[in-house]
């Protein structure tokens, strides 16, 4: 595939140590851009900057226009916000872990829109990658903190691309379901129950991207299927949320399944 949207662009990808973040440096990298690669791990970047020529900014994503900027020779074509956690729990877990999930998955976001609109709008032009999910157009069981705050992270980029597309900026939201990444791994019984059957790589993730930038859609869908969810979701709310309980309920047996072999163990 050829994104000439992409050839000699200066491109930042955040959480771009493993799984979709490194998929999509490489992705970008062989399509001819520029690329930043940050990460919280320092080593993690560094590899994979190793691996395809490009930069590294290491640290927390919510910061690093102005150090990415100057990695790439003074300016940013495009902007992956790609990191993100999986805070897990209800109304029951603790208000740090939801303002760290809050923090990362919705106001890195902002913060980096903040830092780059005022460059983007003075020449005409950028573009945001939102890392989102599914779980922002659907929900995630047995996560509150991540589904809400995908959801945020959705609207937020909804609200960048019917603001800003008529001045040259473009704006895409990324929501794949089960992902073959180390948080896929970390999810327990509701990433075996839920986003295991259907799991795709992170370079499938990728190609979807490079696609979905071709076409300059907004919603770019590595599970196509998730369309069909989201129509049913908007069409149907009750029918949709009893479909939803019962999936809940296979969940908590799931749970209860592990814990009871635990116990035996």
């Amino acid at each position: 595939m050829v994104v000439e949207a992409l050839r000699g662009a200066r491109v930042v990808v955040t959480g771009a140590g493993g799984g979709i973040g490194a998929a999509l440096a490489r992705a970008f990298a062989a399509e001819g851009a520029r690329v930043a690669v940050n990460d919280l791990d320092a080593d993690a970047a560094r590899k994979v900057a190793d691996e395809i020529g490009a930069a590294v900014v290491a640290g927390d994503a919510s910061g690093i226009v102005p150090a990415a900027r100057t990695a790439l020779g003074g300016g940013i074509d495009a902007f992956c916000a790609n990191a993100g956690v999986a805070t897990g729990g209800g109304p029951e877990t603790d208000d740090a872990a939801w303002e760290a999930a809050w923090d990362v998955n919705v106001m890195s976001h902002v913060r980096a829109a903040r830092a780059l609109l005022p460059e983007w709008l003075e020449r005409g032009g950028g573009r945001f990658v939102s890392t989102v999910s599914a779980a922002g157009l659907l929900t995630m069981v047995g996560a509150a903190p991540y589904s809400v705050t995908k959801h945020g992270a959705l609207a937020f980029a909804e609200w960048l691309s019917l603001t800003y597309r008529h001045r040259g900026v473009r704006v895409h939201a990324v929501c794949p379901q089960g992902v073959r990444t180390a948080m896929l791994d970390a999810a327990g019984p509701a990433g075996e129950l839920v986003l295991a059957p259907t799991a795709i790589e992170p370079e499938d993730v990728a190609r979807a991207v490079l696609a979905g930038i071709t076409d300059e859609r907004f919603l770019i869908l590595p599970h196509p299927e998730v369309a069909d969810y989201y129509a049913a979701r908007a069409a149907e709310p009750e029918r949709w949320l009893r479909g939803m309980n019962r999936l809940q309920r296979d969940y908590e047996a799931a749970v209860a399944d592990r814990a009871g072999k635990e116990q035996d163990a």
